[in-house]
């Protein structure tokens, strides 16, 4: 049957999350049920969506759809590109903390990351005063002036961001037009291309769970467990952002408060991931908060709770039950070297400690009805930004 790669691939990822070895409760393993549906329903979509002749900007990742620690203050978008041929994405800017724009040549594996031909953000172009913009993209000399940027060999994807730091804030509007099909047709399928669309799929969804099984080992669990690291610059990320990055584990009667000093950085959010390199339920629970979200003592410092019961703490980081998971901090848009000094730290404290071990304790409480006032604030702005 037609769709025979498509299921054979299904099978075979369905077996590599039941076998994957961070799985040790019946929680771990729904997760990665729920994580594999997602990928399906990602790479079917992506798989026949994809064209080299007229290019279409997807989201491969989203509340349903997650992969590779989706971060969720950003939408994101891409599109695949060829070195040889030239495009135009234009839209109009919204009024979000940060747009920018990333060529990558190859694709993420688990035996390697892409490599990073170019990446800038909205600073680097020219918008007009009504917020619209035109960027260009191909294989000629760069052009700041025009706001082309050059295609390296070997160039194959197009990743765009939108980056909230207020989740109000308007999203803004893009495309992406490949200049010498435009006003042309698309070719009609034909049966031989829904066979390779049926191949591409699979074997899409195969790669896209092994290699993010890998990311974990790579980058997170091979550093001291409940602890954190100094800001960095994201391996293979934007020119502009930093992380810290860790892993916890907690028992039910611990938690680890975060200290990380108030940025002047436009963006600075963080977010708990589980294993399987994804984030947590952040819609209908705080799992994650950024720089107008959490809330700043007044020591200039921002101090973030994590653990599974409920402190009463309005930086409460609800870990929903997983004694493990990822730590990830980042800052964007930024223009200074960033420092130790500009970074979190770490400690474990016994459960019924949290207050002593909070200096602004008091001001930190939150009300049951405030917090449901929180949690109804993020439901509803990601209803007007994202859809299903």
């Amino acid at each position: 049957m037609i769709t025979d790669p498509l299921t054979a691939a299904i099978a075979e990822a369905e077996k590599l999350v039941a076998t994957a070895p961070h799985v040790r409760t019946d929680q771990d393993l729904a997760e990665g049920y729920g994580y594999l549906a997602g990928g399906i329903a990602a790479c079917v979509h992506a798989a026949w969506a994809h064209s080299s002749t007229h290019p279409v900007l997807i989201t491969g990742t989203g509340p349903y759809t997650k992969m590779g620690l989706d971060n969720p203050d950003t939408l994101y978008w891409g599109a695949a590109v060829r070195d040889d041929a030239e495009y135009v994405v234009s839209g109009r800017r919204g009024t979000t903390c940060d747009l920018s724009f990333q060529v990558l040549a190859g694709n993420y594996t688990d035996a390697d990351v892409p490599g990073n031909v170019t990446a800038f953000d909205d600073r680097a172009i020219h918008i007009e005063d009504d917020g619209t913009f035109e960027v260009r993209f191909g294989p000629g000399p760069a052009d700041p002036e025009r706001n082309y940027f050059t295609l390296a060999p070997g160039s194959s994807q197009l990743v765009i961001r939108e980056v909230y730091n207020d989740w109000s804030q308007r999203r803004g509007t893009v495309r992406i037009d490949r200049v010498d099909t435009l006003g042309t047709p698309a070719a009609e399928p034909t049966q031989e291309d829904a066979v390779k669309r049926y191949e591409r799929a699979g074997r899409a969804l195969v790669s896209r769970v092994k290699t993010w099984l890998q990311f974990p080992e790579w980058f997170y669990l091979k550093l001291p467990v409940n602890t954190v690291t100094a800001p960095r610059r994201t391996p293979g990320g934007l020119d502009t952002q930093y992380s810290s990055v860790g892993h916890y584990e907690l028992a039910d009667d611990e938690a680890m408060i975060l200290t990380v000093p108030a940025s002047d950085a436009p963006y600075l959010g963080f977010q708990i991931g589980s294993l399987w390199y994804i984030s947590l339920d952040y819609i209908h629970h705080q799992t994650s908060l950024n720089n107008t979200q959490a809330q700043v003592d007044p020591d200039g410092k921002v101090r973030i709770v994590i653990s599974n019961r409920n402190p009463g703490i309005t930086n409460w980081i609800e870990t929903l039950g997983r004694s493990r998971g990822i730590l990830q901090f980042r800052w964007q848009r930024i223009d200074r070297e960033l420092t130790s000094a500009d970074g979190p730290t770490a400690q474990v404290v016994p459960f019924d400690k949290i207050a002593e071990s909070l200096p602004f304790h008091e001001s930190n409480r939150i009300t049951p009805e405030a917090w449901s006032r929180r949690i109804a604030a993020r439901q509803t702005a990601i209803a007007d930004r994202m859809q299903a």
